[in-house]
């Protein structure tokens, strides 16, 4: 006998297909490794390669997997001299001159579109707050501009810097890092990074853009490591690179200088005075100032400094750190104000790969036991399968719009697809329930009692978990709006998919 399918089981059939498609994409058959951040100060970044990009040779050998990548390089910079690097990838040809391995992290190429977030992916998270200030919602929105900007200077790609408010009407910014340890985030966002540039008590200019017009990156002619010396206790390294100031600040250094006396030292003729520069209200380093910038208005300043360390190449990495963290400052400016940690927590990557694989056998598990007891509840076999049928489309029609959306699935959003399983299979039970039920009503109209009831748990669901998606400063937000979008779905597609498939076991 041929079966006819009904609208609501193709509805479902065709979304089902368009959810898969979200989730894996065309199938693809290139090779490869994901480059999944690029140090923005650093060589790689200035010469185009770019997060998202696939890397398929380096220097003609061919990259399938990160062990190719990890061979192609290791013990290529061993001398630290200036090495040939050609890197080909999906958008082009890039060559790198450099006596370091390229600033740049990469992964597998992942086989679906799904975007996990901090808590399967591993990193740290923040809850930060101002000091002693309650932000409005503006000045949270402001803050968050101010940390993208900042962590995006600093080279971090895969992050989320989200103002969020808990049910008290309190601010905060969340931030997200993958792949960072709880120090770095700590050290990014716990200091205001104030800059100045100081003669004696005045003060010349401040690190951001009234101040501070341009500031010389990844140009060898106007910034780097220029000498490294040994000493007892181990190793320095000195940097110096140049910014440019505006005409403001120009002016108001040529003012202070125009009446300073001049000394004569064996280096050359010097200002009485020097330009001391203040990180957060620390003395950082001091400058000497040339006679020829007495009451001159120049634009262009050098500003030096040091890192140290055990060995050389300790040392040149603690300076280029520090230069790098310097220009940061410089060009970003201070945050507006001082920030406090409310909470801070780490996730390691492979404790999220266990939880998922866990949580899929146990779904799996779970779906099955279900039906054995349906099959056992109600003697059908077709019913048993039905169950398992729409249990499963609901959850990759889920994953399918939170991979179109671009929704990062964390252990909130994961709970919340769990919650969804279960009021599915208890919807679906009174679906099956109420197919047994008086013989008096025709099975459409039991169909519609039973929907009745659904839409009513539907309702009183959607309204309880409104308040989730502030509630723990928005943490939880991710369970809410995964468990709306799956009841949601079941309400619209699988919940009248499934009825109409009853209506057919039962005629």
């Amino acid at each position: 006998m041929k079966i006819k399918l009904g609208w609501k089981i193709w509805l479902l059939l065709i979304v089902l297909v368009l959810s898969l498609i979200s989730i894996f994409g065309i199938p693809s058959f290139e090779k490869g490794v994901l480059i999944t951040s690029v140090e923005s100060n650093s060589t790689a970044f200035e010469q185009g390669l770019r997060q998202g990009q696939i890397i398929t040779y380096i220097n003609e050998e061919k990259i399938t997997n990160v062990q190719d990548f990890s061979n192609a390089l290791i013990g290529k910079f061993d001398s630290g001299e200036n090495v040939k690097t050609t890197i080909v990838t999906d958008a082009g040809e890039t060559i790198l001159f450099s006596g370091h391995a390229p600033e740049i992290t990469v992964a597998e190429i992942p086989f679906t579109n799904l975007k996990t977030g901090l808590d399967l992916a591993g990193g740290s998270r923040a809850l930060i707050q101002a000091q002693d200030k309650e932000l409005s919602s503006q000045e949270i929105t402001d803050l968050v501009d101010v940390i993208n900007n900042r962590l995006n200077v600093y080279g971090i790609a895969d992050m989320n810097v989200l103002p969020v408010s808990d049910l008290s009407g309190n601010n905060f910014v969340l931030i997200e890092i993958a792949g960072t340890s709880p120090k770095d985030l700590q050290e990014l966002i716990s200091k205001q990074g104030k800059f100045e540039a100081k003669i004696g008590n005045e003060t010349v200019f401040i690190g951001g853009e009234r101040d501070v017009s341009s500031v010389c990156r990844n140009d060898a002619t106007c910034a780097g490591i220029h000498e490294c010396f040994d000493a007892e206790s181990g190793a320095f390294c000195n940097f110096r690179f140049s910014i440019y100031l505006s005409e403001h600040a120009a002016n108001k250094h040529a003012n202070i200088t125009s009446n300073m006396e001049v000394n004569t030292t064996a280096q050359g003729n010097y200002l009485s005075q020097k330009l001391d520069l203040y990180l957060d209200d620390t003395l950082v380093d001091s400058l000497l100032i040339s006679e020829g910038l007495k009451g001159r208005v120049t634009t262009q300043i050098a500003i030096s400094g040091s890192g140290s360390g055990p060995t050389r190449q300790e040392a040149y990495n603690d300076a280029e750190q520090s230069m790098h963290k310097l220009q940061t400052i410089l060009i970003t400016g201070s945050l507006p104000y001082k920030l406090e940690i409310v909470k801070l927590d780490t996730i390691s990557p492979i404790l999220g790969k266990e939880f998922i694989k866990s949580i899929f056998l146990a779904g799996i598990a779970a779906l099955v036991a279900v039906a054995i007891i349906i099959f056992i509840r109600y003697k059908n076999f077709k019913s048993s399968l039905a169950l398992l049928f729409t249990s499963i489309s609901e959850i990759v029609i889920i994953l399918g719009i939170a991979s179109l959306i671009d929704w990062n699935l964390d252990l909130p959003s994961i709970a919340g697809i769990l919650a969804t399983m279960g009021t599915g299979i208890d919807q679906q039970i009174i679906i099956l329930d109420e197919a047994k039920q008086s013989r008096f009503l025709s099975i459409k109209q039991r169909m519609k009692r039973a929907f009745a009831i659904i839409l009513g748990a539907y309702f009183t669901a959607v309204v309880a978990l409104f308040p989730l998606l502030w509630a723990g400063a928005g943490l939880l937000k991710g369970f809410a709006i995964t468990t709306i979008i799956g009841i949601t779905v079941g309400v619209l597609i699988t919940r009248p998919a499934f009825t109409e498939i009853v209506k057919k076991i039962e005629n």
